[in-house]
């Protein structure tokens, strides 16, 4: 397994040009590996090297607002913490996400597979964010489980059941991200129902643009286009089938619905 000092790298990245949420500052709470209680088949990250559900510290908030610092947090629009993995698994989190705000004024997002959302603790550490995007890729627990890949005690329904128990304390906006590949592409009619029990401000439709790394490197929690390392790509769905898949959530659900591909 490959890990580094996190105390050597800076914990805050970027600013990188997203399309969903603009010029975004990327925090990472983790940075000495990628650790997660998901192993994504698409993910940036490439395979997860600590796949695990376990809250801990890895970065000191000191540490973490220097970084803040020394960045050009002003040329950003937003504050992302995402990085190199769950990021709700950082027991600082909460801390970082207030004193961030207070420091820059700028809203906060966090990106969460929604594995630790049936916790108590880490829903009220997370309150104070502006924004979060719960991740939901499957309709069927055979599909969740082949493509998000959790440790072993997590099931999709775990996840809708902990996001809509999430939505009821939260008053922020709350955003879903749906991944598609050819592997999911059949489930966005049963999708459309997930989506409408939860009943988010906004459906996000991607596909797996970035490449899959062959192991795990810092600069990929960052990278968005080249590569400065071996990677390859992954499956996309077609600017149709996207299409397509856009227009039948958004008949179906009513919800707003924004593309990687608009």
């Amino acid at each position: 397994m490959k890990t580094i000092d996190p105390l050597s790298v800076s914990s805050v990245y970027g600013p990188v040009l997203s399309w969903r949420v603009g010029w975004s500052l990327g925090v990472d709470l983790i940075c000495e590996t990628s650790f997660c209680s998901f192993n994504c088949i698409y993910c940036q990250l490439g395979n997860i090297q600590e796949h695990v559900y376990e809250r801990k510290l890895f970065v000191p908030t000191e540490k973490v607002m220097a970084d803040l610092r020394e960045s050009d947090w002003k040329k950003s629009d937003i504050i992302t913490f995402s990085g190199s993995g769950e990021p709700t698994l950082a027991l600082n989190i909460g801390e970082a996400i207030v004193q961030m705000k207070d420091f820059t004024g700028k809203p906060t997002l966090i990106l969460t597979n929604g594995t630790t959302l049936g916790d108590p603790q880490v829903r009220e550490e997370i309150l104070p964010c502006d924004k979060v995007f719960v991740k939901i890729d499957a309709a069927t627990e055979k599909t969740f489980q082949r493509v998000n890949r959790p440790v072993e005690s997590f099931s999709l329904q775990n996840i809708i059941e902990w996001t809509l128990q999430f939505k009821e304390e939260y008053h922020g906006y709350l955003g879903v991200q749906c991944m598609f590949m050819p592997v999911n592409l059949k489930e966005a009619e049963a999708l459309a129902d997930i989506l409408i029990r939860i009943g988010p401000d906004e459906v996000q439709l991607n596909t797996p643009k970035r490449p899959y790394p062959d192991d795990w490197y810092l600069p990929s929690r960052g990278s968005h286009d080249g590569v400065p390392y071996p990677a390859k790509p992954l499956k996309v769905i077609t600017q149709g089938e996207a299409d397509g898949v856009e227009e039948l959530l958004r008949e179906k659900t009513g919800l707003n619905i924004v593309s990687v591909y608009q």
